[in-house]
């Protein structure tokens, strides 16, 4: 099984420029071109997705706390150590 392109469709390749080497202002620019075709979020849902974060990091946090605990427990019931 082999995967062909059409023939309409050719391979696009940036354009080299010989010997020019690295333009600031040039990066800057296409900088500034891609940041505006960012779609954005908006105030609201960047609150929402840090305060999901956040709850799931303290739910994750509140697991392994308890997951700790009951580990270091039988750890001291079967050797009697840790304290």
């Amino acid at each position: 099984m082999s995967v062909t392109t059409p023939k309409d469709e050719s391979r696009k390749t940036a354009p080299h420029k010989n010997g020019s080497g690295f333009n600031l202002g040039t990066y800057l620019k296409d900088v500034r071109n891609e940041a505006k075709r960012v779609t954005w979020p908006t105030r609201r849902n960047t609150l929402i997705t840090t305060g999901a974060v956040l709850a799931m990091v303290t739910v994750t946090c509140i697991f392994f706390f308890i997951v700790d605990q009951v580990i270091g427990l039988g750890v001291r019931e079967l050797f009697g150590v840790g304290g």
